[in-house]
């Protein structure tokens, strides 16, 4: 047998390269700003056409490069920012690793147009495929134009994969922000299709903050500062009552490099613990300073996860900070008792102060069990039923190791259709469950579950047939988005539309809602807006995604009556009616079973003594 193992050429291993540091335009897009921000560029363009699928342009004023840097940039692993292995645990650069124009250039048609500033003339570069088609003297402003046309052209089955154009673009906006954040004083503009979406002017990180999220954000921030020997923190936090279901507005900044974090993720939202609702996200915007040497970003190809030497240290510094800016500045709940009367209590001066008046039975007696309670008492002796006792399994174990789905399907089914579920056994316990008897034993219904099943099939044909029910909103309420949120519900109005809702676009990052879907009357606009965003992000990665399944499914989570609700007889009936109505009555729309049965033998043998 001959030798097998060889080397890939240099354009393969590009493309395997690119597949690591470019997933998507937005990819492109960060290493190109981050790169111009190396260059200590003091104003950034970004223009792309098609969310980026068909022109991406990075335009700087930063140092710009030579002739024989603009060519050597495209080469692998050519990088000005280290020189030996130990260079990398004191990396303060962007970029350091020298692979991502060599990515790009092996999966688009780029045009690189460069000048330094003690060069008449620049250079002029076109390279498609990692494959340089011409290099000359270009006549050119200082700094660096880059331009990705068409990418992934030689790639089609990575280009199949890419989303629709809101989705990236909405990629694109947020690593346009995480940037354009973390270096407030560079100047960056961004223009989509010719329409200017951001233009960003020098200022304080406070500053970037509102030109980025809006105005109103000057209120809603307090600034947060703490300096130790380990770490240094600086920048704002929302206060409690800004919080949003929705996430995005969580920024980690370490030496001006976005960082994702999920433990100290976890160590803001414990300083927020008990000061927002469960599912709710804060808002934060927090600068770390740390010693280089402390850190190691080399630990992922898109530098956005940082290892940390001492991390469990810096969780205990962010969370005793983020605690201390909220009960610094007041934010915790509090009684104030030098406020002015608001005139919740009219109290007249000059009307007479009579005592109350308090009748007392004298001649009751709590420790006299027989004539305890006499005529004439204001208390009522109570009625108590004893307990049962009972044997140690709990309903849980009850129905543990019962996975038979099939066969659970069957008996209802079929004593469903033979009308032996009567709804009129049915009762519901712990304010949770509802429970009947069947002619093979007995079902439990989970109500939440169950309830979420019937909205899901109820919002699924609504958008099919656009034949949702709305209830119009007596004050319309106006829903206030990021960009990237705003566009990503742009993309979503005729399925919110045809489910019920009535909403209006207002202005660049803002909607009025007229009406919600009726089944949803009970839920706020903004709950519900701000959940259908949150559950699309969450499951439009998966393979099995689906628009209209995801608003549904949204939609049903929020709107479904919950556990504790109390349910008349009456509801009882039509939600068991409307749950064996349903295509798919066994499962709730995240796949969670909806209805457990327990036959009769299975019951006959928990009463059996154990041997």
């Amino acid at each position: 047998m001959g030798d097998i193992i060889q080397l890939l050429p240099d354009s393969v291993a590009n493309q395997i390269a690119a597949g690591e540091v470019i997933q998507r335009p937005a990819s492109a897009i960060k290493e190109l700003l981050e790169n111009s921000v190396d260059a200590s560029a003091c104003q950034v363009k970004l223009i792309i056409k098609d969310a980026g699928k068909t022109l991406m342009q990075v335009i700087d004023d930063g140092t710009g490069m030579s002739e024989t840097d603009a060519r050597m940039c495209f080469e692998r692993h050519a990088t000005s920012k280290i020189k030996k292995a130990e260079d990398l645990y004191g990396i303060t650069s962007m970029g350091f690793r020298g692979e991502a124009m060599a990515s790009i250039a092996a999966i688009a048609q780029c045009e690189l147009k460069s000048r330094t500033e003690n060069e008449e003339l620049g250079t002029k570069l076109l390279i498609e495929g990692s494959i340089l088609k011409k290099q000359e003297e270009y006549g050119c402003a200082k700094g660096t134009s880059f331009s990705i046309k068409n990418l992934f052209f030689n790639v089609p089955a990575r280009r199949k994969f890419l989303k629709s154009d809101p989705v990236e673009t909405r990629h694109i906006v947020d690593e346009f922000q995480r940037i354009a954040l973390a270096n407030p004083q560079v100047a960056f503009s961004m223009h989509h299709n010719n329409n200017k979406v951001f233009n960003l002017h020098q200022g304080t990180f406070k500053q970037r903050i509102v030109s980025i999220f809006g105005k109103n954000y000057e209120q809603k921030l307090v600034p947060i500062e703490e300096e130790t020997n380990i770490v240094s923190l600086s920048g704002f936090i929302g206060k409690p009552e800004s919080a949003k279901k929705t996430r995005g507005e969580q920024f980690l900044i370490v030496n001006h490099r976005f960082i994702k974090s999920p433990y100290l993720h976890n160590a803001i939202q414990k300083a927020y613990q008990e000061l927002i609702h469960v599912g709710y996200h804060p808002s934060y915007f927090i600068n770390m300073s740390i010693n280089p040497q402390l850190i190691d970003i080399n630990i992922h190809p898109t530098k956005t996860e940082i290892k940390f030497q001492d991390e469990r240290s810096i969780y205990a510094i962010i969370r005793s900070a983020v605690k201390q800016s909220l009960g610094k500045y007041n934010i915790s709940p509090s009684l104030d008792f030098d406020q002015e009367d608001t005139g919740a209590f009219n109290i007249d001066p000059h009307r007479p102060i009579v005592a109350p008046e308090i009748q007392v039975n004298t001649e009751f007696n709590p420790f006299d069990k027989e004539h305890g309670n006499k005529v004439g008492s204001s208390y009522s002796k109570p009625t108590l039923t004893p307990i049962q006792a009972s044997n140690n399994e709990n309903w849980q174990e009850l129905y543990s190791g019962f996975d038979q789905q099939e066969a659970t399907q069957q008996i209802i089914s079929s004593d469903w259709e033979n009308k032996k579920i009567e709804t009129k056994t049915a009762s519901q316990i712990h304010n949770r469950y509802i429970i009947s008897q069947i002619k093979s034993g007995i079902i439990l219904i989970d109500q939440q579950k169950a309830h979420q099943r019937i909205l899901f099939e109820s919002y699924i044909n609504a958008i099919k047939n656009n034949q949702g029910n709305s209830q119009q909103q007596l004050f319309p309420q106006t829903v206030e988005l990021s960009l990237g949120d705003f566009q990503l519900l742009q993309s979503l109005e005729p399925e919110m539309k045809s489910v019920g809702f009535d909403i209006s676009e207002f202005g660049k990052s803002c909607f009025i809602v007229h009406g919600i879907p009726a089944e949803s009357s009970n839920e706020s606009a903004t709950d519900l807006l701000e959940g259908i965003i949150e559950g699309f992000k969450e499951t439009e990665n998966d393979i099995t995604f689906d628009k209209n399944n995801a608003i549904a499914k949204s939609l049903a989570k929020r709107s479904a009556i919950k556990p504790g609700k109390k349910l008349s007889q009456l509801e009882i009936n039509e939600l068991i009616d409307q749950l064996f109505a349903c295509e798919m009555p066994y499962a709730a729309p995240n796949g969670d079973a909806t209805i457990i049965t327990l036959t009769l033998d299975e019951l006959s043998k928990k009463f059996e003594q154990k041997q």
